[in-house]
């Protein structure tokens, strides 16, 4: 057995602890992936303004003279042998092992080095009894082939030479914990081979302010452009164990290094119920505490600290030349900001990026619980809820776990599961990671499915809708496409996609789109905002006593109400450019109808009754009206925001349901008057094409706007005056009608004799692709269609199908 891998650095192989600053990552056989990763960066990343706490390692060598002078190798060597055989159960051979390690003694010289470079830590931090982590880190730990992360244990808070040691014997033995020797066992390591280093390092007083974990990459759809962070208040061990729910951030990489721009793309708050702290008095050196209520709707995060953390994700990932994980602290003290660990990741940044599968469910039954997504995917089956560990043995194969929260424990379990569902955890729980791991749609931090789910119940679990998962009642139909990006034809016509939901925009960041040509402002307002403009604006003087408690909930920590509006509504809009930047995006501002506005919290006391909406209140119409002129100024500070705070200078504003060029001119007038001045900054303002006056009169719309987007169902309706929601004049609403054609072909020649884009935003390309074809013939710039029907349509085009 060679006990030395062949990389190792001359000299280091008979070392038994070596300094992090004289570790480098080649030094992976000798001190582990992790510990290895530690060195690296100190060494390094400091030029980077990156910190690291100092430490040491120990070595492989140690770990192998600690099994030869307690002669553990036979035997362990037998227990394995009998486990293999069937002869020994997995709990039973785990057991016996791990007792060989606790039970066998510190050998003279190991002991001695460990007491001396603990004391010279001591010496230079100036503290008695320093507290240090103590952490595991497995040789073949985070190769490319495997991930061994959370499989070994670690231990914070440990001060004093006899607990170090004793923490140091406990790394050991935590190597043959069941679920790392399954582990190994299914990737073909030689539990014998694999040896075990400890790292043990400066504590970070995150006890006293926050820790969490962070991805240089999406961790769901892969996206490459962002970075991902959990944050909770206290240690780091409950956001990996997954018994709270974090804080989660986002930011968007390309645009960190100007600092004059915030690019946080997202702000979730979790409701981080408890927080691991130091316990000096008690027989653990820690324990979980409740958090207080002003913990609990605070971020653990301000925006600077976001910020700081993701640039140093990115120098991480330059450096290494692969994207991610991270653990980092925040140390309450001194309110400095730390990275404790890094290692490559592991799942997306080995996903095939030529080709993915989308899911699309259809007959949804009643929604159960939703949580966090974890993958893209569906799938229908039948709930088996495990309540705890005891009742491991009960899980029927095949089936959907539900749970409370999942631990390595657990692994075995979960590789026979068809979907997981948890109450706790965030996107870097363990049965989040664990899951993603094994290709399984999970939703977790429900809050309460083990609550309202039962064994034996049918469900569908979706993550294939955004970044919320949904747990449905009954088996609802799931139909499964596979995109080939490498085989699509290449075309003149710009082929943009329509996009409402920023959870939803990352599934589809690797299509080759040239942007998007429709955002609809709606989607993001009715599902997460919820709350009518006007309401907050005028939020003392509402009526509804349910509609202002509701709202005050909502914006709990905005001191001023409108800026939930705005910050929520900004963020929104930057999730969806981010996915295309530089490349553009339209966003429409709203065009609600007042039925529709008046279903938001607190609109019904803004709104009046219409007994036509479609044909009524809407639109550009809004924008200048007394009754929600102050509500459109919270949509272009919005925009304003997005385009000059977050530096999002791709987003296009588009003006719906403009009647005239009057009307026109005024709109533009309130816009300006709001900071969003056409042509200032670069800003370009589109206008929809979806009234005949906007065909008739096109000529004179085109001075005052850089381009046209033709809705097509609102065309047809008002050129054939069909309501397009009846079902008695179906059959006369057509967008391929003849006269309808005219009308866009019409249209489409004014603008480009003009000088002025158009483009087309309606349904008619993405239900009928030939439709397509008729545009491109007609001259047309750019399609937009919705991102389940661009392979289709670019296909049309290419293939030059009814082009005559």
């Amino acid at each position: 057995m060679s006990e030395i891998g062949s990389n190792s650095r001359n000299g280091d192989a008979a070392r038994l602890v070596i300094r992090f600053e004289d570790l480098k990552r080649q030094d992976g056989s000798v001190v582990g992936g992790k510990n290895a990763s530690i060195g690296e960066m100190i060494s390094t990343l400091a030029e980077e303004g990156i910190t690291v706490p100092t430490g040491f390692a120990t070595t492989s060598q140690a770990y192998w003279q600690y099994l030869k002078e307690n002669k553990m190798q036979d035997r362990m060597a037998s227990l394995i042998a009998e486990w293999q055989s069937g002869k020994a159960s997995l709990a039973d051979t785990g057991h016996d092992v791990r007792d060989l390690f606790l039970r066998g003694t510190w050998p003279t010289n190991i002991a001695n080095e460990i007491k001396n470079f603990y004391r010279e830590m001591e010496t230079k931090t100036g503290i008695k009894n320093l507290s240090v982590a103590v952490r595991s880190s497995a040789t073949a730990e985070d190769l490319p082939e495997a991930s061994f992360a959370g499989q070994q244990e670690s231990f914070l808070n440990i001060s004093g030479v006899d607990a170090l040691l004793d923490a140091c014997k406990r790394c050991y033995s935590s190597l043959f914990t069941d679920r790392a020797i399954g582990y190994r066992q299914d990737k073909g390591f030689d539990h014998l081979r694999i040896a075990l280093s400890i790292g043990i390092q400066r504590m970070v007083r995150s006890d006293l302010s926050g820790s969490g974990i962070m991805f240089s990459i999406d961790t769901e759809s892969g996206f490459d452009k962002t970075v991902l962070i959990n944050a909770a208040w206290g240690l780091g061990e409950n956001i990996v164990q997954g018994a709270v729910n974090p804080d989660e951030y986002r930011v968007f990489k390309p645009l960190l290094n100007d600092t004059n721009f915030v690019p946080i793309i997202e702000k979730k708050r979790g409701d981080k119920l408890m927080k691991m702290v130091y316990d000096n008095e008690g027989d653990e050196p820690t324990r979980n505490v409740p958090t207080s209520r002003a913990e609990q709707t605070a971020f653990t995060l301000d925006d600077q600290d976001i910020l700081q953390l993701s640039r140093w994700a990115c120098a991480v990932e330059k450096h290494y030349g692969t994207p991610m994980d991270i653990e980092w602290a925040k140390d309450g003290l001194t309110n400095e900001l730390f990275i404790v660990q890094a290692r490559a990741e592991t799942v997306q940044s080995r996903r095939d990026t030529g080709a993915f599968k989308t899911y699309d469910v259809s007959k949804k039954g009643r929604l159960l619980v939703s949580g966090l997504s974890i993958g893209d995917a569906a799938v229908a089956g039948r709930l088996c809820l495990i309540e705890n560990k005891q009742n491991l043995d009960k899980f029927v194969p095949g089936s959907i776990l539900v749970a409370k929260a999942t631990d390595p424990d657990w692994g075995p379990l979960m590789k026979q599961a068809a979907a997981i569902i948890t109450d706790q955890g965030g996107r870097t729980s363990h049965a989040a990671i664990v899951s993603r791991e094994l290709g399984l749609p999970a939703v977790v931090g429900t809050e309460n499915a083990t609550y309202f789910l039962h064994s034996g119940q049918d469900v569908t679990v979706s993550c294939a809708e955004g970044d919320r998962g949904f747990v449905y009642e009954g088996a609802s139909d799931i139909t499964t496409r596979t995109l080939d990006m490498g085989s699509l034809p290449p075309v003149d016509t710009n082929i943009m996609i329509n996009l409402a939901n920023p959870q939803a925009a990352y599934r589809w960041w690797r299509l080759p789109v040239d942007g998007i040509g429709l955002v609809r402002m709606e989607f993001v307002v009715s599902n997460d905002i919820r709350i009518h403009p006007m309401a907050l604006v005028h939020f003392d003087r509402l009526q509804d006593n349910k509609a202002k408690e509701e709202i005050a909930e909502l914006t709990a920590g905005y001191n001023h109400k409108p800026n939930y509006f705005i910050e929520k509504l900004s963020r929104g809009f930057a999730a969806l450019c981010a996915t295309v930047f530089p490349k553009p995006a339209v966003i429409r501002l709203s065009d609600f109808k007042t039925n529709e506005y008046s279903d938001l919290i607190g609109g019904s006391e803004f709104e009046p009754s219409e007994e036509n909406p479609m044909l009524g209140f809407r639109g550009a119409s809004r924008y200048y009206s007394p009754r929600y002129k102050e509500g459109f100024a919270l949509e272009c500070r919005a925009i304003k925001r997005l385009r000059e705070q977050m530096g999002f200078n791709n987003a296009i504003v588009m003006v719906p349901f403009c009647r005239t060029v009057t009307e026109a001119e005024e709109v533009l007038k309130v816009m300006a008057e709001n900071g969003l001045q056409r042509g200032e900054k670069g800003l370009q303002v589109y206008v929809m094409c979806e009234i005949p006056s906007n065909v008739i009169l096109a000529a004179e719309f085109a001075q005052h706007f850089d381009g046209f987007s033709i809705g097509s169902n609102d065309l047809t309706q008002l050129i054939l005056g069909v309501d397009r929601d009846s079902t008695e004049l179906a059959g006369l609403f057509n967008e391929q009608d003849e006269v309808v054609k005219r009308m866009i072909a019409q249209v489409i020649h004014v603008a480009r004799e003009k000088g002025c884009k158009i483009g087309i935003c309606g349904q008619a390309p993405s239900d009928h692709p030939e439709f397509a074809a008729f545009l491109v013939n007609s001259g047309i710039d750019s399609i937009s269609v919705s991102p389940d029907s661009f392979v289709a349509v670019r296909n049309v085009i290419a293939s030059g199908k009814r082009l005559k």
